[in-house]
C-alpha cells in the first residue's frame, strides 16, 4: 500500500513540476520579456534582429527581431498554458540560443549569457519531455502532441 501510493505520488509530482515549471516560465517569458518587446516596435525589433547576425544572416533585422518578440511573447503564453508546448518551446529554445550566442559574441562572457543559456536547456528539455498531464495538451491532444 505504501509502495503504491509513493508510486502514486511520484507519477503526480512530476506532472505537477511540469505544471509549476511551465507557469512560473511561461507567464515571465509572455509578461515580462515578450509583450514588452512586441509592443514597443520596429525600433526595438530592429536591435533585437540584429542578433541574428552572429549566424550570418543579415537580412530582414526587425523581422527577425518580430518574429524573436512573437516567440517569447506567443511562445511564453503557450508554454504557460501548455498548449503546443513542444512546438513553443522548440521556437523558444532557437530564441534562447540566439540570445546566447549574441551575449557571447558581445564578448560579455557566461556570467551575461546564462540567463538566455539556462531558459534554453529548460525549454530544451520541455520540448521533448511535453507539457505534461496537467496540460491543454493532454485535454486537446490526449498527450500525443
Amino acid at each position: 500500500m505504501i509502495k503504491d501510493l509513493h508510486e502514486k505520488l511520484l507519477a503526480h509530482g512530476k506532472d505537477t513540476g511540469l505544471l509549476l515549471a511551465r507557469l512560473g516560465i511561461g507567464f515571465f517569458f509572455f509578461y515580462v520579456h515578450g509583450l514588452p518587446k512586441v509592443l514597443a516596435g520596429g525600433e526595438v525589433w530592429l536591435k533585437l534582429g540584429g542578433a541574428i547576425g552572429n549566424f550570418g544572416i543579415t537580412f530582414a533585422p526587425a523581422a527577425w527581431g518580430f518574429m524573436a518578440a512573437a516567440a517569447e511573447c506567443g511562445g511564453g503564453l503557450l508554454v504557460l498554458l501548455g498548449l503546443l508546448t513542444r512546438p513553443a518551446a522548440a521556437a523558444l529554445t532557437f530564441n534562447m540560443l540566439v540570445a546566447s550566442v549574441m551575449h557571447l559574441a558581445m564578448g560579455q562572457g557566461l556570467q551575461e549569457a546564462s540567463h538566455a543559456a539556462e531558459a534554453m536547456f529548460f525549454f530544451l528539455a520541455l520540448t521533448f519531455t511535453g507539457a505534461g498531464r496537467f496540460s491543454l495538451d493532454q485535454l486537446v491532444f490526449k498527450g500525443r502532441f
